[in-house]
């Protein structure tokens, strides 16, 4: 249940009404989205299908490991868990028989800076989909005996975990990027937090963070926005509500410094070397988070047994799939509330050429600043374009997309506009980003493997500022 890297979006507010039965529609572009609010703060957001006979409704928290402290670390994650096990009004059999009564499917996931609770239903059946979710975040038991046999749970996840090493090179890319910060925990937490998590502990994280005013309750597919409106009036509207409520989109956390620095962990019994690299990167309402993801798409994916590089726009995989530098790659850009991460996640068999898989790889982040193509740019843009939009397929991406973006900035930005955003990225705006994130500038790197061929952090970090066209 722990999350994976997802679409990010830059976003603006949307001002609430200050009536609970008077409120705002904001009307974008097809998809027709509304919004409202409720007067606890409560944020309710559809998209409609009126012939769709299933719906995907659920609520986005705004609030995730990152709102823990070290001795806290793993909570959210924890009580995601408990969440399924009973409340005061079902037993944790009779929640589950009533989801599988209705054909339903119920789900949970815990991110960084976000908690997730939704469901798939049947349109009818919309009803009991938000009482359900209203009863597991509002009257959860959190009893002693469930919290004690979660715990062995939440420790073998964390075992599958820990076999899946691009997880566990990204948890290690946090780690030294955002040191002895929150955005450097991981989601899971620590082995001896999970052993010592108590039930005042899971409470505490309920009390500080399920308040109205940080929540957004989403609907797509088979709803009607005011009868869902009236459905969290119902469920609702007794949530309390943050002591200094902060507007969605608004950041309630500290600035997260990057540190420029490494982690190797070596171990030659791997078959191969994994390794990511980063620069800090853009926060979801940073105006240069489109020019950093047509960034990042300029670069792309490569897998040598896709066979495609000679067909790929990348330079970057004409390069190492030529010289047989690397078995695979994949570029990131992945936004906070505050910074972000953008860089490259390298697996090579080729353990004689690993300085020169990041020679290469370097060097073409160079060149952006320099000299980027015009025809790279524009493939790029439409790379980038034909994977935000047809990520959006099916309700439950919907209400993905729009939870999403609402808890990091109040309102949606509908498809037709970040097909516009997008679309007004220019070549300049490439190279000035290159410039302002890449250009010589300290990076983050967590290595992993038989990695004996990295070159040492200065030399490499040398090699950045050295290089030129």
């Amino acid at each position: 249940m722990v999350s994976r890297t997802a679409l990010k979006r830059i976003l603006r507010n949307a001002r609430p009404p200050r009536s609970l039965r008077h409120f705002a529609t904001v009307h974008n572009p097809g998809p027709f989205t509304e919004i409202s609010r409720l007067a606890n703060g409560l944020t309710v957001a559809t998209e409609s299908q009126p012939h769709a006979q299933t719906a995907t409704v659920g609520v986005w928290i705004d609030a995730g490991s990152r709102a823990e402290t070290d001795a806290t670390s793993g909570t959210a994650h924890f009580l995601e868990h408990m969440a399924f096990k009973g409340t005061g009004r079902r037993t944790q059999h009779a929640l589950e028989l009533e989801v599988e009564n209705i054909g339903a499917h119920l789900n949970a996931y815990t991110s960084r800076e976000q908690t997730v609770y939704y469901a798939k239903s049947f349109r009818k059946d919309v009803p009991t989909a938000v009482d359900i979710i209203s009863d597991i975040l509002q009257n959860s038991k959190l009893e002693n005996a469930a919290i004690e046999r979660e715990r062995d749970v939440i420790l073998r996840e964390q075992q599958e975990v820990d076999k899946q090493l691009e997880e566990v090179v990204f948890d290690h890319l946090h780690s030294v990027a955002f040191q002895h910060q929150p955005l450097g925990r991981t989601i899971l937490g620590p082995k001896a937090n999970i052993l010592s998590i108590k039930r005042d502990d899971l409470d505490a994280y309920i009390k500080t963070n399920y308040t109205a005013d940080r929540m957004v309750l989403v609907g797509s597919g088979g709803v009607d926005h005011a009868e869902l409106v009236k459905l969290a009036e119902k469920n609702f509207s007794s949530l309390p509500v943050s002591p200094n409520p902060i507007p969605l989109g608004a950041s309630a956390h500290r600035k997260t410094s990057f540190v420029g620095s490494e982690v190797r962990l070596r171990d030659d019994e791997l078959g191969a070397a994994h390794i990511a690299i980063a620069v800090e990167g853009v926060g979801w309402s940073s105006p240069d988070y489109f020019p950093m993801m047509v960034l990042q798409s300029v670069f792309g994916n490569w897998d040598r047994s896709l066979g495609s590089a000679s067909h790929l726009s990348s330079r970057l995989a004409h390069i190492i799939s030529s010289n047989g530098l690397a078995n695979s790659f994949m570029s990131f850009s992945t936004s906070y509330a505050d910074t972000g991460l953008w860089g490259i996640y390298l697996v090579s068999e080729n353990f004689m050429n690993l300085d020169d898989l990041l020679h290469f790889t370097l060097k073409e982040w160079t060149r952006m600043s320099m000299a980027p193509m015009g025809v790279e740019v524009e493939r790029a843009k439409s790379q980038l374009k034909a994977g935000l939009l047809l990520s959006l397929d099916g309700s439950t991406a919907i209400a993905e997309d729009i939870g999403r973006q609402l808890v990091t900035s109040g309102r949606r930005m509908s498809p037709q506009q970040i097909e516009q955003a997008v679309d007004a990225v220019s070549l300049d705006d490439i190279t000035r980003v290159a410039k302002k994130y890449l250009w010589d500038k300290d990076f983050a790197m967590a290595a992993i493997g038989n990695i004996d061929g990295v070159l040492d952090y200065n030399r490499i970090r040398s090699d950045m500022s050295s290089m030129s066209f």
